[in-house]
């Protein structure tokens, strides 16, 4: 361990001889404004939307679009979750007799795929919201009591 660590300082100390403090300097600038240019095209990308209905959580893929400073701003910064009422969706209910516990019925709404998207996209200004996966089912309130 002790020959590595004098073999690395060693480089290290021939790495300061050869390449000037200025060139390292300027050569991370110019990443970092390389960066930032690459920021202004427009992207599309996977992104899982948490998305609160009436006190249900769901994860939700979508697709989306937009500029690389919006997207990075809602993948650093947006890990809330987003309010959409079940009033704002369009659904359908199913019974599934393989779900409830001791072979009861359990009463699914299924909720249209575009319908939220419609809902997620109001609630994104800055970014288009291109398409949107497989949305999971949500239990009836009240049938967890039973």
């Amino acid at each position: 361990m002790r020959k590595f660590l004098e073999i690395l300082k060693s480089a290290w100390q021939w790495f300061r001889g050869a390449v000037s403090s200025a060139f390292v300097i300027l050569f991370c600038a110019s990443f970092i404004l390389w960066y930032i240019l690459k920021l202004q095209y427009t992207y599309t990308t996977d992104y899982s939307v948490l998305v609160n209905v009436d006190g249900e959580l769901l994860r939700v893929p979508c697709v989306i679009e937009g500029k690389g400073t919006n997207l990075f701003g809602y993948r650093v910064y947006m890990h809330k979750e987003i309010r959409i009422p079940l009033s704002d969706l369009k659904y359908t209910f199913t019974s599934d007799p393989e779900e409830g516990a001791d072979g009861a019925m359990t009463n699914m709404y299924i909720i249209d795929p575009q319908s939220m998207q419609s809902a997620i996209s109001v609630r994104f200004s800055d970014i288009k919201v291109v398409s949107v996966g497989d949305v999971p089912p949500l239990r009836l309130k009240g049938e967890e009591e039973k």
